[in-house]
This record gives C-alpha cells, structure tokens and sequence, in this order.
C-alpha cells in the first residue's frame, strides 16, 4: 500500500516558531497556513490575506488552526518576513516530493521536472534580496520541489547543480533552457541515473552544427527515427514546432525548429 502524503497543514506545523512565547496570540502553523489558503483563492497582499481570513469567519479560522480571529496585516507582515524561509522551503518541498509520489502516473508518461529561472515581481524595486529564483517544477503535478535565490553576481549554472543535489532525479527527466545546457549538469543528472532533455542555441554554435550534422545525417541500420509536430495559439501568436528525434544505439539526438507566424 502506498502512503499517502500528510495534509499541508501539519506540514507548516512543524515549522519552528522564532517568536517568544510571551504575548505570542497566533500560532506560526495557523499563519502560514492562512497565507497558503488565500493565495491559493488570488489574495497576494498581507491586508489581502488579513481580510480574507476575516471575512469567511470563526469556523474557518479555528480549522487553520486559530484560538481566535485571523491576525491583522501588521501582524502578518512581521511574522512573516521573520519566518526561516530554507527551513520552509525544504519542508515544502518534501511535502511535494511525497505528493508526487502519490499522485496518479498516467500510462507510460515519463516523470518530468523543469528548471527555470524567474525574477519575483516587483521585488527589484523594493530592493529585496534573492528577487530572482531557480526553480525545480513537478510537470505532473505542478508543484515546486525546491528553489534558490540566484546572486546578482552569479549566474543561474551553479545554483542549478547545488538545485539538484535536493531531488530525486532517479527515474525522471530534467528540462532546461539554453543557459543552463552544461556539461556538469548533465554528468550530474546521469550519475544520479536520471535523463535530460536541454535546449542547444546560438550561444553555443559548435554543439549546435554538431547536433544538426548527426540529425541530418541519413539514417543507419537499426536507427529509430520518430517525429511530432505541434501548433499552439497564445500569447497573440500561433508557434508551430517540428520536433524529430532519432535513436542510434540508445542515444538521441534531437533537433527542434519553431516558426512564429
């Protein structure tokens, strides 16, 4: 029988509280999992989240875990922006990690993670630290494994490596942009006996004319060829992409060309 993974909830519980015990009114547990709830519902801003958790009244708030009314947004905002966030992270990402496990596999879809990179909105304006993160997305449920702040002074290649020191990579395919299309990181995703799909671009012509010469090259004995094509609309364009793979000896190669109309 498969566990099933523990309720957030009790999850956030067990994060430490920083707070003295003297004039402490809220539970950390409740105040995370208040956070969790709204955003979830489209409520971003600390009086957002206050009123939100004001609004649907006592039944709600004791289910969060309060022994009284939700916590106004002074209150949120000092509590957490206190909160021992690698401590969070970590225990989310766990909480993720077992979801993942649990969750449904459709037939014969290879489990997959992303990693990308992405600058939090208006945090370089506000002068915050670590405004740009690195994250490791689930593609089959959606979810965060785990993420870390990208130094201005440094670029997205070693904090992806350190990234993927705190996954399960067995078993799992790891997609990448360009900029992260590394030796070490592949080296390192095969080691831990996982696959890689990464992107090869411009910015590195002598694996990119490499890759297209043994694309284009005519097909061997025993070589499986396969292809796909896709359009999408969005964004106020319609991409089409023509993607082939071919598969000598268990090795791909693939080549990718996209049209923007």
């Amino acid at each position: 029988m498969v566990p099933q993974a523990r309720p957030l909830i009790e999850v956030l519980a067990e994060i430490p509280d920083f707070r003295s015990p003297h004039g402490k009114r809220h539970p950390l547990g409740a105040i995370l999992a208040l956070a969790c709830s709204a955003m979830l519902c489209g409520y971003r801003s600390y009086t957002a989240i206050s009123e939100w958790g004001r609004h649907y009244g006592t039944h709600l708030v004791q289910a969060l875990g309060f022994t009284r009314r939700a916590p106004c947004a002074a209150t949120l905002h000092t509590v957490l922006r206190r909160v021992d966030r690698e401590v969070l992270e970590a225990k989310l990402g766990g909480w993720a990690e077992a979801l993942l496990g649990e969750a449904p596999d459709p037939a014969e879809v290879e489990d997959a993670i992303a990693i990308d990179g992405k600058t939090l909105r208006g945090s370089q304006k506000q002068g915050a630290p670590g405004a740009h993160l690195l994250s490791a997305l689930a593609h089959r449920v959606g979810l965060t494994l785990a993420q870390q702040a990208v130094d201005d002074k440094t670029n997205e290649s070693p904090v992806a490596l350190a990234l993927l020191h705190h996954i399960v990579l067995e078993g799992r395919i790891v997609t990448m942009d360009a900029l992260l299309t590394q030796r070490q990181l592949a080296q390192h995703i095969v080691d831990a006996r996982g696959d890689y799909v990464m992107i090869v671009k411009e910015n590195q012509p002598q694996l990119l004319d490499d890759i297209q010469t043994v694309v284009a090259l005519a097909p061997i004995a025993g070589e499986r060829r396969t292809a796909a094509v896709t359009v999408d609309l969005g964004h106020g364009r319609i991409e089409q992409r023509w993607l082939q793979t071919r598969c000598p000896f268990h090795k791909f190669a693939t080549s990718e060309a996209g049209a923007r109309l």
